[in-house]
């Protein structure tokens, strides 16, 4: 008798966002003693993603966070877990509103602060939820808002980090199946703290007595002495999660590594032998998005076909505290929802994200509706008041040929591909709803 499997976390959707205003390297050289020369020969970045005034972090993870839920078909996870350095406020965490605002009331919610290893340190946390049997479906949100942090007349650090957030949710499944989350290798270094910090605002400097100058409430790092122990340790990392996954190096069809640098991820892909067109890359386009750059970078990747279905895919990162991790994951058949790199982002300013997600959800779900009522009442001659979200098709006496044509309807109403057989199956005209709201392409 085979043996069952243990039970993993598997990727079950993925979603991402990226603020509207779009910085580019000649914007910066206009005010800091640069060139676009310089910043792409040290970093490999061209432009990146600022966040408007008054858009934060947790807006950018309320965005992505939808994205993700509608990808996976989901409406309700059992935890939010939320991987930012740069949370709405000190305290309390940033997740528990986010997942007040996705309509996620009464989960568990809580923030990790690992910098830009934060998201790997989440998968570890979400996939121990799931394999201890305390959540069947977590939502992991990568989201920062570093414009908010760095100080603008450094160029050490201005033009490198940028802001955005990318979410997966995760449920729970096989080992064995594709999508579920390998071992994940962890470690930190705390002797090396202040390579990357932000000195002024703990509990440590308002205890000391001692007054802050301005310049110590911004993110600052050491970047030769951070260029090194990043190599270093993310091609540590990386070998022991192969390892542990009882992979070699050239089982690796994609290697996603934390955009930290371009100069970096070749590195540490060259130290691994892994050839530089199996390695994955938006940081010219986007920036260095710290807890959001793996997750932004795999659903990016998942929606314009970079990442295929039985792809090996290695991930690995390092960030401030030091700490550092990687995992690996055979890539499943997965929808993703995200802003393109190299495009416009989206508009927050557009949409009232203070409203819960459980609010806006029913507003678009009732004009879903009314838009079917006129499909159903003017395609098929079919008396309005007969017709109410519990109604069947069956009831509604649509034949098989009429399932053919309302799938054609909804499609070119909607935007989303819905089988005749589908509907069928379906039925009743909530569910129908349901199913064309997960296959819409954006939120």
């Amino acid at each position: 008798m085979r043996a069952a499997s243990r039970t993993a976390a598997v990727l079950a959707g993925l979603g991402g966002c990226l603020p509207s205003r779009l910085v580019t390297n000649t914007e910066l050289a206009a005010y800091l003693d640069t060139s676009d020369e310089w910043i792409r020969g040290r970093t490999g970045i061209g432009a990146r993603h600022w966040v408007d005034p008054g858009t934060s972090t947790g807006d950018l993870a309320v965005r992505a966070g939808e994205r993700a839920l509608q990808a996976a078909g989901v409406d309700g996870v059992d935890a939010v877990v939320v991987a930012t350095t740069t949370p709405d406020r000190l305290c309390p965490a940033t997740a528990p509103e986010v997942a007040f605002r996705l309509g996620l009331v009464g989960v568990a919610a809580y923030d990790v602060a690992a910098v830009c290893t934060g998201f790997i340190y989440g998968l570890a946390s979400a996939a121990g939820m799931i394999a201890a049997g305390n959540a069947r479906r977590v939502l992991l949100i990568g989201a920062e808002a570093y414009s908010t942090i760095i100080d603008p007349k450094d160029r050490t650090t201005a033009v490198i980090f940028a802001d955005g957030a990318a979410a997966v949710v995760l449920r729970a499944g096989d080992a064995d199946e594709p999508g579920a989350i390998g071992p994940c290798d962890l470690g930190s270094d705390g002797s090396n703290s202040d390579l990357i910090e932000i000195p002024a605002g703990g509990s440590r400097r308002r205890s000391s007595g001692v007054p802050t100058e301005p310049e110590e409430h911004f993110f600052q790092m050491r970047g030769t002495e951070v260029y090194r122990h990043a190599v270093e340790r993310m091609s540590g990392s990386a070998r022991s999660a192969l390892e542990r996954a009882s992979w070699c190096t050239a089982d690796v069809d994609r290697f996603v590594p934390h955009q930290a640098n371009g100069r970096i991820s070749a590195a540490v892909a060259e130290r691994l032998g892994i050839a530089p067109d199996r390695v994955l890359a938006n940081i010219e386009h986007v920036g260095n998005t710290a807890a959001a750059s793996i997750p932004l970078l795999l659903a990016q990747g998942a929606a314009d076909g970079r990442l295929r279905p039985g792809q090996r895919v290695l991930l690995a990162a390092f960030g401030g505290g030091l700490t550092w991790a990687a995992t690996t994951v055979t890539w499943p058949d997965v929808a993703a929802y995200a802003d393109p790199p190299g495009e416009p982002g989206t508009d927050l300013t557009e949409a009232d994200l203070t409203e819960p997600r459980t609010h806006r959800s029913h507003r678009r779900r009732s004009a879903m509706f009314q838009q079917l009522k006129q499909i159903l009442t003017s395609k098929f001659q079919l008396d309005a008041d007969e017709i109410d979200p519990s109604s069947t098709l069956e009831e509604l006496q649509l034949d098989s040929l009429d399932l053919v044509e309302l799938a054609l309807v909804i499609e070119k109403e909607f935007g989303a591909r819905v089988s005749d057989d589908e509907l069928a199956e379906t039925q009743q005209l909530d569910a129908i709803i349901g199913l064309v709201e997960a296959r819409t392409a954006k939120v």
